[in-house]
């Protein structure tokens, strides 16, 4: 492929908290745009040998945190993709960067009761695995919320339909692909 169709096919990466709707939202913009899509919380999972829920129940978070990293680090070819980061994947000193360096980014937003009433009874969430998910999902928030407004362009996906916010989040990457570097 000439250097010039590859600036023009970067990768989509979709960043945002659980339950924003970035694997479904991605499948949707990928076969859109032709492109392969990749769930990095799937490719890790693949990677390891092992559920997410089982690295942090046998080695804990920053177990699995470098195991994102090796997937951005690693894990994927460089062009054509939309890929779904897991939620706290930005949130490590570091990745924004990196992740920014890779492709074009668009942060997927909802409130917090939204991605409650989305991620409800998921063994696959450990980190909601507490006794008042709700709090910990506004305490996650609280935290993630600084680098996801800076991630990227916002789409606020509450209320909204798979494809409506696919159709959005299309135009943006048509438009960010054309000036990324």
């Amino acid at each position: 492929m000439s250097e010039v169709s590859k600036q023009l096919k970067p990768n989509l990466y979709l960043v945002g908290f659980m339950g924003t709707g970035k694997s479904a939202v991605g499948r949707s913009v990928a076969n859109r745009l032709g492109y392969t899509f990749i769930d990095s919380d799937q490719a890790i999972e693949k990677a390891a040998g092992r559920s997410i829920k089982e690295v942090f129940d046998s080695e804990g978070e920053a177990a699995f945190r470098k195991l994102e990293r090796q997937f951005i680090d690693e894990g994927h070819v460089s062009e054509c993709c939309v890929v779904s980061c897991g939620g706290g994947l930005i949130a490590q000193p570091g990745m924004l960067d990196l992740v920014r360096a890779k492709g074009p980014v668009v942060c997927l937003l909802a409130s917090a009761e939204t991605i409650l009433e989305r991620t409800k009874g998921s063994e696959k969430r450990p980190l909601l695995n507490v006794e008042d998910p709700l709090v910990r999902i506004r305490e996650l928030l609280a935290e993630r919320e600084p680098i996801y407004k800076k991630s990227g362009t916002e789409v606020l996906t509450d209320g909204r339909t798979i494809s409506d916010v696919a159709s959005h989040v299309f135009r943006v990457y048509r438009s960010d692909a054309r000036s990324w570097k």
